[in-house]
């Protein structure tokens, strides 16, 4: 917001006075907050700093102690720089030892080798500063606006991204708590170059704060989340690599410099802007997360909000049970099982949603063929209820699975039903035909059910995509509704897990999940995402200063060897002794027992959790 001293050396007002620097080059790019006239020796005591001070000597020291006493006092306060108008009080040049002293402490010290109006000077210093502060209103102004058009228009992550970095000029990065990309914009730099090592690179971030700036790795970092939920962090670069040879500036170059050839001094804090833009696009993003929504048919919205409503407990159990009967569905008294459905692949559009930089990252509507598809598949899973004779509540239940509670007349019937249901689910055929070679009719509405859903089929192909391609997962039955929720979410866990099986069951259930799995769909989970860090953070941060040694793979090889060091060791190529100390410095790093079985049980889950939050 305010001018450097090398950008008042630039303005007209000091130029017709013949600016000369004689001292303090290193200090040329401090912001000047304010111009002050002084005449007296002990004018510190009323500085605050960020001052210019213009002065024409006449009230200063003549002993040398005095100027170098003059000197201090003006750097200790934070003064920006000092300009001496020469011809009152010395006639050439400035003191030596005045110059020295400004030397040392790295203030600015200017002579003014003609007569100038010092008037002239001060007024154009604050037009300058107003101006700034009026710009950065503005830009302020014009942040405000654009975030708040996105959030209305439930713009996705990767607009969001496009246009912080669109605004600031600089490289922006969305990334998880797990230091994984998932957005990110260059600003006209190497992509390959912004995200070479990112994670290591990042888990060296360390800004202090919710939103801060780390001047060692020259990042604005804020964090992205919403109600007490962290799920991200959104960093900003500052400064671009455009600017690094003029740090901390961001408008227009500057006069040719009357001070000379100066190296630059490090680059400052970035502007307040800035940290106003991350700090709005992070709650955008938290925004748009929070609200968006697939567009859908009434009744299949409706069923969409009693299957979400017994998942997060949005509404009361009876409430659920009392519009799903007027539904045609009876949930009460009944046999309940949560089904979820999802292809083992996504899509092409579909898996553009976790490719960072793509369009539709992070579930961007890029083509219509995500929701599609998605939608596709929620009607073949409603044909195939209705094809089966069951009664369920079936709908969408995120970006890529369908549930659906069936209601059955008692336990006895679940398996019998499960695998009715899926018989029916892989008739449908991805080329749009039925069994026996017929096509369907395109405007054919499919009989209305007692669960209260219909079908109807499209002209294109079926969502089903044959045994192959579909995962059908069923959670543990339960006796009531208020159960419900938990088998719908052992069911959804279930078949996010099997898409790393590869066997082709009819039906996934709960025992064919093991722990590794269990984590996989576990990934994308905070608390599992916290929990990693607690229990690795610090030994993957010592990794990353330390790539040559890699301890994390030293802790592998103890864990996965059940702990005998001597074949742990010849596991890892090393000799013993080689080995033993890094289990102790390992030990130190993350201030744990490695002895202990509870601690060692902990370390094996945080590294399964690590794999398995970096397999996509």
């Amino acid at each position: 917001m305010f001018p450097t001293v090398r950008e008042v050396l630039a303005l007209d007002p000091v130029r017709r006075g013949a600016p000369r620097l004689v001292a303090g080059a290193a200090g040329l790019d401090r912001p000047v907050r304010w111009v002050h006239v002084a005449e007296v020796p002990d004018i510190a005591t009323l500085l605050g700093g960020g001052e210019l001070v213009l002065t024409t000597g006449i009230g200063l020291p003549a002993d040398d102690a005095g100027l170098r006493a003059f000197i201090g006092d003006l750097a200790d306060v934070g003064v920006s720089g000092l300009l001496v108008e020469l011809g009152r009080r010395y006639a050439s040049e400035v003191p030596r030892v005045m110059a020295a002293a400004a030397e040392r402490r790295g203030l600015p010290l200017v002579e003014l080798r003609r007569d100038t109006p010092f008037v002239r000077i001060t007024e154009a210093v604050h037009a300058l500063i107003v101006d700034a502060q009026l710009t950065e209103l503005r830009a302020t102004e014009e942040i405000h606006q654009r975030f708040t058009d996105l959030s209305v228009e439930g713009a996705g992550p990767a607009e969001v991204i496009r246009q912080a970095a669109e605004l600031s000029g600089c490289p922006v990065v969305l990334e998880n708590l797990s230091r994984q990309v998932l957005a990110y914009d260059p600003a006209g730099e190497s992509a390959e170059l912004l995200l070479d090592g990112w994670e290591q690179h990042s888990r060296r971030i360390r800004p202090a704060g919710r939103t801060a700036y780390d001047s060692d790795s020259g990042w604005l970092v804020t964090t992205v989340g919403a109600r007490g939920q962290d799920w991200g962090r959104l960093l900003l670069r500052w400064p671009a690599a455009g600017e690094l040879d003029r740090p901390g500036r961001t408008g227009p170059d500057p006069e040719p410099d009357p001070a000379g050839d100066a190296a630059p001094a490090p680059a400052g804090d970035p502007p307040t802007r800035l940290t106003i833009l991350v700090e709005r696009a992070a709650s955008t993003l938290a925004l748009v997360r929070l609200i968006r929504r697939d567009a859908e048919g009434l009744e299949r919205q409706i069923h969409r909000t009693l299957l979400t409503a017994l998942l997060d407990h949005s509404r009361p159990v009876d409430e659920v049970a009392l519009r799903s009967r007027a539904l045609g569905v009876v949930l009460e008294r009944r046999h309940l099982v949560g089904v979820v459905v999802r292809y083992r692949t996504d899509d092409q559009a579909a898996e553009h949603a976790g490719d960072p930089g793509e369009p539709g990252a992070f579930g961007d509507p890029a083509p219509d063929a995500g929701p599609a598809r998605l939608r596709d598949l929620a009607e073949a899973v409603g044909q195939a209820v209705q094809e089966a004779k069951l009664t369920a509540l079936t709908s969408a239940v995120d970006d890529h699975a369908v549930g659906a509670l069936l209601a059955l007349p008692d336990a006895a019937a679940e398996e019998r039903a499960l695998a009715a249901f899926a018989a029916a689910l892989r008739r449908s055929r991805p080329d749009g035909r039925h069994p026996d070679g017929a096509a369907r009719p395109l405007d054919g509405a499919v009989p209305r059910q007692p669960d209260g859903g219909s079908s109807r089929s499209g002209g294109g192909r079926s969502a089903a995509a044959g045994s192959a391609g579909l995962i059908v997962a069923a959670g543990s039955g339960v006796g009531s509704l208020r159960e419900a929720r938990r088998s719908l979410t052992e069911a959804r866990q279930i078949a996010e897990a099997a898409r790393r099986d590869r066997r082709d069951l009819p039906i996934f259930r709960l025992p064919h999940v093991g722990l590794a799995g269990l984590l996989h769909l576990l990934r994308d989970e905070p608390r599992l995402q916290t929990f990693v860090e607690r229990e690795l953070g610090a030994l993957l941060a010592y990794d990353a200063r330390h790539p040559r040694e890699q301890l994390l793979g030293t802790l592998r090889a103890y864990l996965e060897q059940g702990r005998n060091k001597s074949a742990a060791a010849a596991a890892a190529h090393l000799s013993r002794p080689a080995f033993y100390e890094r289990l102790a410095r390992i030990g130190r790093i993350i201030d744990v027992d490695l002895d202990s079985v509870d601690a060692c049980l902990s370390l094996h889950v945080a590294l399964l959790a690590l794999v398995a939050i970096r397999t996509p």
